[in-house]
């Protein structure tokens, strides 16, 4: 421990980075503490990535209020730090009259929670808006949207990296304990003093509370598990088709990424495990037969990969699911701001959280405004989306931008240079693959990943058998199969 900081924020993800980027907006000392060897390899990397209209929450809960906040400023959002979002709408389709009476029901929620551009569709706006969907009728929300969660944490994280936050990678935070005034905040990698503490742990959020001695949460999590098919099927897919949803389940989903990839799922499951990421048979057999129902234009050789996420949420005593609780106790635990049950929608509300928590924190202490704070943040330029003259121009200014090395996305040797030596210091094969979508494609690495894993052992300086794939113990490499 060399220095004391006025903040410091446990968790890096989605949240947490939101936090660190609107607090260094003020002159303070800020840091951020994630246990991971990059911001988005939990929670907040591993969803449907869609920005949600408002309208599945419960009228005057935080998630409501925050996520019709998050979905009005996403545009200016992505524009400011550079991730890809488009607005393409959303449809929830059904199919009987029971259905059609809570698809009223929902845009009644949501009309009461503030969100707007909801309506009812008949099949032929539906198969217009969507060809190809198996419906009668649709409630379509033309303010969702779709976004990258992995570029946009990591941009939120580098744009407070840029205007002075500093965050420590692979520090798993071991305990807290009151210093005086302050906090001492041990971690796997040595301690730190702070003024102010922020739980934003995600997953560990329990734990984390309990240290802070805010202690009697109930956390229980839920495993979402997903398909993810080939890109040529994005053509096809204009926007997010979801199910009509239960009370407690948005249903399963046929939704696309940014990029043209279409996902199945989620199934949604109760887990007593919160890092097990695998993916059962039995799963794969359900999403495919539940999406085929309003979806049916796939076949198993469309899959290109699988992947799952764990949502964390507060439950009662009775199992009942809570709003987010964000909370400063300052009888037990003065400065110290908790956030419990962060779970969806929580990469739309990420920054109207942020913003709740430093109202929450001025309430108790004013902050000097950042003069020098710069909203701004830009990513790296990719090959694939620049016109041929632009490449032409792109390798003249850097000859490294005509070596291409993921050939399915298109990727060049200078992205995955900028990915490497990027504000976070990446040093995994994912934190590459993340920033540049190298091994997103058919292959999935089979041609490049090797040659991305040189490139990495060349550009660090470490041997090749202490490059992970994503985190700890996930090690490519144990040896030689022969001598050079």
């Amino acid at each position: 421990m060399n220095t004391k900081f006025d903040v410091l924020i446990i968790g890096g993800g989605v949240v947490g980075s939101a936090i660190a980027r609107e607090l260094s907006r003020y002159r303070l000392k800020i840091g951020v503490l994630e246990k991971n060897p990059d911001v988005c390899l939990e929670t907040s990397g591993r969803n449907t990535g869609v920005c949600h209209g408002g309208f599945a929450y419960d009228i005057g809960s935080l998630k409501a209020r925050f996520c019709v906040e998050g979905n009005r400023m996403m545009g200016d959002l992505a524009k400011e730090l550079d991730f890809p979002f488009e607005r393409c709408g959303k449809v929830l389709v059904g199919n009987t009259p029971e259905e059609y009476d809570r698809l009223l029901e929902v845009i009644a929620q949501g009309e009461a929670n503030g969100a707007s551009g909801m309506r009812m569709v008949d099949e032929e706006e539906l198969h217009r808006l969507v060809p190809g969907v198996v419906g009668k009728f649709a409630m379509f929300s033309e303010n969702s949207g779709i976004l990258d969660p992995f570029l946009m944490t990591i941009a939120l994280a580098e744009n407070a990296v840029h205007n002075g936050a500093a965050y420590f990678l692979e520090h798993e935070v071991t305990g807290i304990e009151r210093s005086g005034e302050d906090y001492l905040v041990t971690t796997a990698r040595g301690t730190f003093l702070t003024r102010w503490v922020i739980n934003s742990a995600g997953l560990n959020c329990g734990a984390v509370s309990d240290m802070l001695g805010l202690k009697g949460y109930r956390i229980v999590y839920s495993k979402d598990d997903y398909i993810i098919l080939d890109q040529r099927l994005g053509r096809d897919l204009p926007m997010p088709i979801y199910t009509v949803p239960s009370n407690t389940y948005m249903g399963i989903h046929v939704s696309l990424t940014t990029d043209g990839n279409v996902l199945l799922g989620p199934t949604a499951e109760d887990t007593d495990n919160n890092h097990w990421y695998g993916v059962e048979a039995k799963n794969l057999e359900y999403l495919e037969r539940e999406a085929k129902t309003i979806w049916p234009h796939f076949t198993r050789g469309d899959y290109i990969r699988t992947y799952s996420g764990i949502l964390p949420k507060w439950a009662d005593e009775d199992g009942k699911i809570q709003d987010y609780k964000i909370e400063i106790r300052d009888d037990i635990a003065p400065r110290a701001v908790n956030l419990v049950g962060i779970e969806s929608p929580g990469l739309t509300s990420a920054v109207p959280i942020a913003r709740y928590v430093i109202g929450l924190m001025q309430e108790r202490e004013k902050f000097e405004e950042n003069e020098r704070f710069d909203p701004i943040r830009r990513g790296i330029r990719r090959f694939a989306d620049m016109s041929a003259q632009e490449q032409a121009q792109a390798i003249r200014e850097d000859p490294d931008y005509g070596e291409l090395v993921c050939r399915c996305q298109k990727v060049t040797r200078a992205e995955l240079l900028q990915a490497v030596r990027s504000p976070l210091g990446v040093r995994t094969v994912t934190g590459v693959k993340y920033r540049t979508r190298a091994m997103m494609g058919r292959c999935q690495g089979g041609y490049c990943q090797m040659r991305i894993t040189r490139m990495l052992e060349e550009e660090l300086g470490i041997p090749v058998k202490e490059i992970t794939y994503a985190r700890e113990g996930s090690q490519l490499f144990f040896g030689k199969v022969r001598e050079d």
